[in-house]
């Protein structure tokens, strides 16, 4: 037992041993490295102190190297201002030189000119002649080479500066709308001075972009015409450059013309979904919509045209898918805002994009083309929504009667309130109309129109119903001759007669020129016994279009360099100008202009050349531009005065007369009642044309003349006015 224990200790004490012995040895392994380390730093140390420190010795070479930058740069200046003022006084010393020169010269000649005759001027001999010089030419160009050298260099640098910096001037003169920049056209052809046939051509080189295509209705002074379409020979004459035709929105006065224009010139027709299916049915009617290019497209859309690029931009209107243009081009951006107002509850909830306007403000907007229609009335334009809360008042007004509402075909958003207030009174709506019914059937085919099932009813059907149960949509809010509610207020609409029991709304508000035809309509319906809301206070109408404050916020917004206004009569287009100064544009970059004005921008100009031709169209029936101004001045003085035809028979070998003259008037007197003067009439055409017979006058045209001349006079005297008179003349051969 007592060996086990020894051994065990022996064991321990091994072990202890080998353990101190191994932290001894790390210890003095330790301690050799920190020596050793702290004899390499000391060597550093040392070494630094031998050669210096490398970050000091780097930092103090850089700051030499400035030192020595900094004094060549003071050298080159110095030797520049020695240079400047050597050239100074070298041209100062050549300047006097030359004025020694010139002084020697005129007193040399003075001298010359005392000598007597046969003596050699001193100039010969000695100093410096003309003649000398250029015998001497290659000698004396060394010297002068020689003794200017130094002067040389500085003379010709400006010049060669001169030539470099004058490509430089050119190209930029063409960035800044200089002379070799191709201006940008914009050409009027409709809208500009009148209310419709909006036509307008943008033209940069070899192509051309048209902007809507519309239509106006006839003046009074215009008897007999159905429609007034734009001149389009401008556009036809230049039909290769034409690359297409954009259209802001769907109503009459931009579209209306455009199946004319595609007869004769058929290029692509861009604009939104709704537009688009306005223009189908019209080409349909026309009879050429196989072969019409139509392409839907939507706001924030951009289309190619050549190099001309269109940005269609959302705005408010009476109509969905309304849009301005952003029409971007290699002289700068134009912005058209087509008609349009700010709407802030728009009955689609689709509000005008201002902050795309705003946005191409920033980016820098050559010109501004606005609508003008409403530029003189202050304020804001009252937003859709509000006629439909009016709509809601009237119904409740109306009681048990039947409602009849007129208003705009193509105001989709009036419509639409219409519908969904006599959805929530219990009511079916019947339209009628044409226009209205295509407008309406293809609003509902597209989605822009929504009714529940059954509101919707056809008029044959409307007797079914008690009047409370009835709402009629129709034509005729502008007194138009054939429209649905003037027939009615006639008495002559097949289908639909007013009563006492009928509460009429005029929802909208006469265009300028139509005041006594909507005057007349609305005494007509109220002779009938029925009760008619017409007034601008009752809220029932709210205009499409932008009054000052909107125009100016697309001012503000667009920052235009030049404004041009448009879509208006000449006095609204005026009143635009001056919204356009108030906001900063100057009055010099501000053009009021006419139909068929050449207007070139530039990026720095805005001038107008030569005009192109322009006018007015006139439809009738089936003829286009067959009814000119002979023809109206005809009808008018029909209208105005009647006609006479006075009709004889002549024998062809005597030339006597055989039967009347016999008189017929049409729109002068009823004959019945003006015997003695018709009577008189006739023995004055035979004592003419017996006169003029023995007169051996047996022409026609001469025949015809003397009896135009002698009964028109006679019944100017007797009447005081001057019908058409029409003679008609017939030669009989008697064979005897």
């Amino acid at each position: 037992m007592s060996a086990k224990k020894n051994e065990s200790g022996a064991e321990r004490r091994h072990f202890f041993s080998r353990r101190s012995a191994v932290a001894q040895n790390a210890v003095e392994n330790t301690a050799k490295e920190a020596s050793a380390a702290q004899e390499k730093k000391a060597e550093e140390k040392s070494r630094r102190r031998k050669n210096g420190d490398p970050l000091k010795k780097a930092a103090e070479n850089v700051r030499k190297q400035a030192e020595a930058l900094k004094m060549n740069v003071r050298a080159n200046e110095k030797k520049a201002e020695n240079g400047q003022k050597k050239e100074k006084s070298q041209k100062k010393d050549g300047s006097q030189k030359n004025e020694n020169v010139q002084k020697k010269e005129n007193s040399q000649k003075k001298e010359n000119a005392r000598r007597p005759a046969g003596t050699a001027p001193a100039a010969e001999t000695g100093n410096q002649p003309a003649e000398a010089a250029k015998k001497s030419g290659p000698a004396k160009t060394s010297r002068r080479r020689k003794g200017q050298s130094a002067e040389t260099p500085a003379a010709s640098a400006p010049a060669a500066e001169t030539v470099q910096e004058q490509p430089k001037k050119r190209q930029s003169s063409k960035r800044a709308g200089g002379k070799n920049v191709t201006p940008l056209k914009i050409i009027p052809l409709g809208g500009l001075g009148e209310i419709g046939k909006n036509m307008t051509v943008v033209e940069y080189e070899d192509d051309i972009l048209i902007i809507d295509c519309g239509l106006a209705f006839p003046d009074d002074d215009m008897p007999g015409i159905d429609l007034v379409i734009p001149d389009f020979s401008y556009v036809v004459r230049n039909r290769d450059k034409v690359r297409g035709i954009v259209i802001t929105h769907g109503h009459e006065d931009h579209i209306g013309s455009l199946s004319y224009l595609l007869k004769e010139l058929n290029v692509p027709v861009y604009s939104a979904r709704l537009t688009i299916g306005l223009i189908e049915g019209k080409l349909k009617e026309a009879g050429n919509l196989r072969e019409a290019k139509l392409n839907v497209v939507k706001a924030g859309d951009k289309i190619r045209l050549g190099k001309i690029t269109v940005e269609f931009i959302a705005v408010n209107h009476s109509i969905p898918d309304s849009c301005g243009l952003a029409i971007f081009t290699p002289v700068g951006t134009v912005v058209h805002t087509g008609d349009f107002k700010i709407d802030f509850t728009p009955v689609d909830g689709q509000m005008i994009d201002l902050a795309r306007f705003g946005e191409l403000g920033r980016q820098g907007v050559l010109a501004l083309l606005s609508d003008s229609t409403n530029a003189e009335r202050p304020g804001l334009t009252p937003s859709e929504s509000m006629v439909g809360r009016t709509f809601d008042m009237l119904m409740e007004k109306a009681g048990d009667r039947r409602i009849i509402v007129a208003s705009f075909s193509s105001n989709i958003h009036r419509v639409q309130q219409l519908i969904t207030v006599a959805e929530r009174h219990g009511r079916h709506v019947v339209v009628s109309g044409r226009s209205m019914e295509n407008v309406t059937a293809k609003a509902l085919e597209l989605g822009y129109l929504k009714a529940r099932e059954g509101t919707i009813i056809n008029v044959d059907d409307m007797r079914r119903y008690p009047d409370e149960e009835i709402v009629i949509a129709t034509t005729g809010s502008q007194g138009e001759p054939m429209s649905a509610l003037t027939r009615m207020a006639r008495g002559d609409h097949r289908k639909i007669t007013v009563t006492s029991h009928d509460f009429i709304i005029i929802s909208a508000l006469p265009i300028p020129g139509n005041e006594k035809l909507v005057g007349s309509v609305i005494n007509d319906l109220m002779h009938l016994g029925a009760d008619v809301i017409y007034e601008r206070s009752a809220g029932i109408h709210v205009s499409g279009h932008g009054c000052q404050e909107e125009i100016k916020t697309i001012m503000g917004l667009t920052k235009p360099r030049f404004f041009i206004p448009v879509h208006g009569e000449h006095k609204h287009l005026v009143k635009n100008s001056e919204l356009a100064v108030e906001m900063g544009i100057p009055r010099e970059n501000v053009y009021v202009g006419e139909n068929g004005d050449v207007i070139e921008l530039t990026p720095q100009s805005l001038r107008s050349v030569t005009g192109v031709p322009v006018g007015a169209v006139l439809v009738d029936g089936s003829g286009v531009g067959d009814v000119g101004s002979i023809v109206l001045r005809d009808r008018r003085m029909l209208a105005d005065e009647g006609l006479v035809v006075a009709v004889a028979s002549l024998d062809a070998r005597t030339g006597a007369v055989l039967a009347g003259p016999d008189i017929i008037s049409r729109g002068f007197v009823y004959v019945r009642e003006s015997e003695e003067l018709i009577t008189e009439a006739q023995n004055l055409c035979r004592a003419a044309l017996e006169n003029a017979v023995k007169g051996s006058q047996r022409d026609w045209t001469n025949l015809k003349q003397v009896i135009r001349d002698q009964l028109g006079s006679y019944i100017f005297q007797k009447t005081k006015r001057r019908p058409v008179i029409l003679p008609v003349i017939q030669e009989i051969r008697i064979d005897r």
